[in-house]
């Protein structure tokens, strides 16, 4: 009688050292597109200036993403499946029917634990090292594969768009600014960043996305100097005047005709009365338009960025803004855009009070009414919508559907709201604090 076969045979083994290397292969992979997938293009790209060769071919194959991600997956399935099949068939074979239920449990605890835990978390300590070191055979693992995934990328789209989904093949799992901004709001909340370096960040990313009109200085606090006013009037005006640039008007404020700088307009006067027998008078003959310089109109719906970018070719920092009929809305200079990014610029010519906001001890805040709700944001690191209004006045006129009136209060966006202030329809002072619970309902009182 013939002994019976032992199922711990050479076969035995070999399946054995097969289902090992399948798993040693399927964390290589987890861990690759852990690592590729989380690594930043920017360290990557300074890791390839400094000549590493991994870092750069790392670089170019995150480039599409989709068929890395797909040639990764199907290598990854592929060594899973077959691992599994080896598995069941070396367990059924070793404790019959059972063995299907114990292969089950063993290659998920082995897969779960070898393949994708243990090198997804190494990979993820380090992602920019790790993705350089795998991406040579990453490299040729997405050239063997690339016929199966262009077939199954293809077949994908087709699906998607039976049902009304358009892909982007050239798009990004994430743009890069939101990636940029959410890297710093993180940052910050963990104490890494500061709110300083966070604001003036976000500030130069922001340019793109908003318009002069969210920062212009409005028509109505603009000073400007009268063509027709005697010449010693307007010398007196520029240098009792904060400011070195002034527009230049005739009859009507809205006619402007020119911008003069303070260094022209006295260099002109000052050759006037430089003679040793010269008087003030000298000064009648003197006429402001001859030098004064052209008007720069731009409309109200220029980016920051496209401004900043005029300002340096045209090599003038000031601006006069108009709407879409030609109407001066307000003016904007260089420093304004550079304080989006920096924060308030002053200098010893500013009045003190010029400061547009003030904490108090009892949580309240004392501001302008005419502070953009921006500069609230970043001062009081708070969130008040800017979507219907760019300042803190006009944010209360939209919510209230009314003028107030000094003594009324609001509540609304969690926060309540008390004019204290007002000059004709403007609303100038107001104090803000942040209600420790929403509010229910805009509510006012006289």
């Amino acid at each position: 009688m013939e002994a019976a076969a032992s199922p711990y045979d050479a076969a035995f083994w070999i399946t054995c050292a097969a289902i090992l290397a399948l798993l040693v292969l399927s964390g290589f992979f987890s861990g690759s597109e852990t690592a590729l997938t989380a690594a930043s293009r920017g360290k990557l790209r300074a890791a390839m200036d400094r000549g590493s060769k991994g870092a750069a071919r790392a670089l170019k194959i995150t480039e599409d993403n989709e068929r890395l991600i797909g040639s990764v997956l199907l290598g990854n399935n592929l060594v899973n499946i077959l691992a599994t099949s080896l598995a069941t068939a070396l367990f059924t074979r070793a404790f019959g029917e059972s063995g299907v239920a114990l292969a089950t449990l063993v290659m998920t605890l082995l897969v779960l634990i070898f393949a994708e835990v243990l090198p997804k978390t190494y990979a993820i300590t380090n992602p920019e090292v790790a993705a350089s070191r795998v991406s040579p055979i990453i490299a040729f693992v997405i050239l063997i594969f690339s016929p199966v995934v262009g077939a199954v990328r293809v077949l994908v789209r087709g699906v998607l768009s039976l049902f009304g989904v358009k892909t982007d093949p050239d798009s990004q799992i994430l743009a890069v600014r939101e990636e940029i901004a959410g890297a710093l709001q993180l940052g910050h909340s963990e104490g890494v960043v500061e709110k300083e370096d966070r604001d003036r960040i976000l500030g130069a990313l922001d340019l793109a996305e908003r318009t002069v009109e969210e920062i212009m200085l409005h028509r109505s606090g603009i000073e400007m100097i009268d063509a027709d006013n005697d010449p010693v009037a307007i010398l007196t005006q520029c240098l009792e005047s904060s400011h070195t640039r002034l527009p230049v008007y005739r009859d009507d404020p809205e006619n402007i005709i020119g911008m003069v700088h303070a260094k022209d307009l006295l260099r002109a006067m000052y050759k006037l009365i430089q003679d040793k027998d010269a008087s003030m008078d000298a000064l009648q003959g003197f006429k402001i338009t001859d030098v004064a310089m052209k008007p720069y109109f731009i409309p109200d719906t220029t980016s920051l960025d496209d401004q900043m970018r005029q300002f340096l070719k045209r090599r003038t920092h000031f601006a006069l803004v108009v709407d879409e009929y030609g109407a001066l809305q307000g003016l904007i200079t260089l420093e304004d855009i550079l304080e989006e990014i920096v924060g308030e610029i002053t200098d010893e010519f500013d009045p003190a009070s010029d400061h547009s906001i003030k904490a108090g001890e009892d949580g309240h805040y004392w501001i302008d009414g005419m502070m953009t709700i921006r500069d609230f944001n970043r001062a009081t690191d708070y969130q008040l919508p800017d979507d219907e209004a760019n300042t803190v006045a006009g944010l209360v006129i939209h919510e209230a559907q009314m003028i107030p009136t000094v003594g009324q209060v609001f509540s609304f966006h969690n926060f309540r709201f008390e004019v204290i202030g007002k000059e004709g329809n403007r609303v100038t002072k107001l104090r803000v604090r942040p209600l420790e619970v929403p509010a229910a309902a805009a509510d006012s009182d006289a």
